[in-house]
C-alpha cells in the first residue's frame, strides 16, 4: 500500500503523512514541486521520531511519477470531495496507491482523469472537507482493515 501525495503546500502536513505512512507500515510519495522547501524543520517536528521508520519516495513532477516503476503497481485512487464512490463501498487491494492532492487546489483535471478510482469519504453536508491528513489516515486504516480481514 502506497499513499502518494501530490504536490503538498503544508510541511507540518506532510511531517504527520510520514508518521500515518511509518504507523501503518505504508510507502509515501511526494511529487514536487511542494510549496515549500523539503529541508523544513516543520516537516521534522511534525513527523517526530517516526522520519527515521519512512523513507518517501520523491518524484520531480507528475510526469516522472507516472514513469516510476512503483506507479505501474496497483490501482490509482484519487480521494476527493468530488468521487462518486464512497470509501465504504469500495474493495481495496494490497497494492493500491491513495492519492490526496493539495490542501489549497486538490489535483487538477488531467490528474483527476487519470486516476482508476475517485473515492470521497462521506462526511455531514453542512462541512466542506477533512484535513488531508486525517482523510489520508481513515483511507488507509479502512484499506488496511479490509485486506486483514
Amino acid at each position: 500500500m502506497r499513499i502518494v501525495f501530490f504536490q503538498p503546500d503544508i510541511p507540518q502536513n506532510l511531517g504527520a503523512a510520514m508518521r500515518v505512512a511509518a504507523c501503518f507500515g505504508a510507502s509515501l510519495d511526494i511529487i514536487e514541486p511542494c510549496a515549500f522547501p523539503l529541508t523544513n524543520k516543520g516537516i521534522r517536528k511534525a513527523a517526530m521520531d517516526y522520519e527515521a521508520a519512512i523513507s518517501p519516495v520523491r518524484h520531480g513532477s507528475w510526469e516522472l511519477y507516472l514513469k516510476s516503476p512503483d506507479a505501474a503497481k496497483g490501482r490509482l485512487i484519487l480521494f476527493t470531495t468530488k468521487g462518486s464512490d464512497s470509501i465504504w463501498n469500495y474493495k481495496f487491494g494490497p497494492h493500491d496507491r491513495l492519492l490526496f492532492g493539495r490542501e489549497s487546489a486538490g489535483v487538477p483535471d488531467d490528474v483527476h482523469d487519470f486516476a482508476d478510482v475517485r473515492l470521497r469519504i462521506p462526511i455531514r453536508p453542512d462541512t466542506r472537507s477533512l484535513n488531508v491528513v486525517v482523510s489520508a489516515g481513515i483511507a488507509l486504516a479502512e484499506a488496511q482493515r479490509q485486506i486483514e480481514l
